[in-house]
């Protein structure tokens, strides 16, 4: 059987959503250039490819969140879990110069994705139809989730700044089976635990911003429900915004996030230009962190909270969401 590949013979990509795996991101052959079109080399189009992944589980009163960074000149993981009841946030997060332990397979749908340093160590394996995760680290922190029915996922491949590229590859609404385990708490999923993947890379803009918006949860008539919504990112004639419900995606319109970045536990209302989704966010908690390294930038604000409101399907059927835990971002990179 013959591989897909993101690049075609000439160097260059397809723009648009794809209706297929794509096998390989064979990101250098890809023609890269400088702004004034003179080639780049193999060298350069190796420390200037960025690659992350992140998973996320809502389970019963809680929410787990987990990413794989390789920047070239920094790899990074982080991973946390917020209960509600006792609005605990835990986290830990961890970075290595040169992306030293960091590999991220550019491989879509078959590729795996570690963090190690020292005793600690984060994956991300990949089988038929889903993703597992697995966390080991000090503190009797050990995380073994399932990510299940991951069947119809968004695949995109976007234009970005001048000459480069993104492709991402996201699903949501995914079941989930496993367990937490930190110091000697377990939270453990049950039937409604639901999940999200986000597995993206590409010769990004060297600043960008966006906010981002994901639910995962089931409904209640027992439907999957999983929502990705996203802004500043993505949009160069079209758009990573997708629904799924019970496990089909379909595809949404432009997004609009309002909120007030400088008073961080207002509310946020998220829609789209089609009018299929009028949704507000009330946040409980937030994984920030800022880093200034003059050439690499980050300025991150992760927050996590339940989602009101309503969406409507591609058939014009209203799909009430009340209180739903789900996640919202606001970032800024410079990479």
């Amino acid at each position: 059987m013959t591989k897909i590949k993101l690049i075609d013979a000439k160097g260059h990509i397809s723009p648009g959503v794809l209706n297929q795996p794509v096998d390989e991101i064979n990101y250098l052959d890809y023609d890269l250039r400088t702004v004034m079109d003179r080639p780049r080399s193999g060298l350069a189009r190796r420390w200037r490819f960025n690659q992350f992944q992140f998973v996320s589980a809502t389970g019963p009163g809680w929410v787990f969140g987990l990413a794989l960074v390789d920047l070239k000149l920094i790899g990074s993981g982080f991973f946390y879990l917020y209960d509600f009841a006792s609005g605990q946030m835990l986290e830990r997060s961890f970075m290595r110069p040169l992306a030293l332990g960091t590999r991220i397979e550019p491989y879509p749908e078959q590729g795996s994705a570690s963090f190690i340093k020292g005793d600690v160590s984060m994956r991300i394996l990949p089988f038929v139809g889903g993703r597992s995760v697995s966390v080991s680290a000090p503190g009797g922190i050990r995380v073994e989730l399932t990510l299940r029915e991951d069947n119809d996922p968004l695949r995109l491949v976007c234009p970005a700044g001048y000459n480069g590229w993104v492709f991402t590859r996201k699903s949501a609404g995914l079941p989930v089976q496993g367990e937490i385990r930190w110091d000697d708490r377990v939270w453990r999923c049950d039937e409604a635990t639901r999940g999200a993947i986000d597995w993206s890379c590409g010769f990004m803009r060297r600043e960008t911003a966006w906010n981002w918006a994901s639910l995962a949860g089931q409904l209640p008539d027992g439907r999957s429900l999983g929502l990705n919504l996203a802004a500043g990112v993505n949009e160069t004639g079209m758009t990573e915004n997708a629904l799924w419900l019970d496990g089909q995606c379909q595809k949404l319109g432009a997004a609009q996030f309002r909120f007030d970045r400088y008073h961080p536990g207002g509310d946020w209302h998220v829609t789209t230009e089609d009018g299929r989704v009028d949704l507000h966010f009330e946040p409980a908690a937030a994984r920030k962190e800022k880093l200034n390294a003059v050439i690499l930038a980050s300025n991150f604000r992760q927050y996590v909270g339940t989602f009101n409101g309503t969406l409507t399907d591609e058939k014009g059927a209203k799909v009430a969401v009340q209180d739903l835990r789900g996640l919202v971002e606001d970032h800024f990179a410079r990479w």
